[in-house]
């Protein structure tokens, strides 16, 4: 069961929304969002999940924080959407699983490789949590940033149309 927390404003560099902190019995989700999302159709949302390198380093490996302020931007723009942050490093691996998959990614392999060959899971991430918290918001339709087929299968498992 998916508990709500807290409410506040965030000012950022792309406006003001609004965060909503929940919880799960096991860890937080955040949600930032902007605009009346109740009975709305067709809202931005992405699914982001938290990068050491990209967010804290501000490494040049990973483009992470880019698309954090890409969907930001996106979202202040149309004057509605929602971000929900997932507090899953590594695809859900972990750190370790992101610093030890690194060689092989040198050699050219994609992200999802590189951790199977690291000895970790392509997708150890799980979306349900992120798709409960979308939930409270009772939108009609959302419109997912995303071709990644766990998350999309997440949101529809829990009910929600996507667009």
């Amino acid at each position: 069961m998916m508990q709500l927390l807290a409410t506040a404003s965030l000012k950022t560099k792309y406006g003001t929304f609004t965060e909503t902190l929940f919880y799960d019995g096991q860890k937080e989700v955040i949600t930032l969002h902007m605009g009346d999302l109740n009975d709305a159709e067709q809202v931005y949302c992405r699914l982001h999940s938290s990068c050491i390198y990209g967010h804290y380093f501000n490494s040049l490996e990973c483009d992470c924080q880019e698309q954090m302020d890409s969907a930001m931007a996106q979202i202040a723009e149309a004057g509605k959407g929602i971000v929900v942050l997932l507090d899953q490093e590594g695809k859900g691996n972990g750190h370790l699983a992101l610093m030890k998959s690194k060689a092989f990614k040198a050699k050219g392999m994609k992200q999802g490789a590189a951790y199977v060959a690291a000895g970790y899971q392509e997708e150890a991430r799980d979306f349900k949590p992120a798709a409960k918290a979308l939930l409270h918001f009772k939108m009609q339709s959302v419109a997912l940033d995303s071709e990644n087929k766990h998350k999309r299968a997440a949101l529809l498992e829990e009910g929600l149309l996507l667009v």
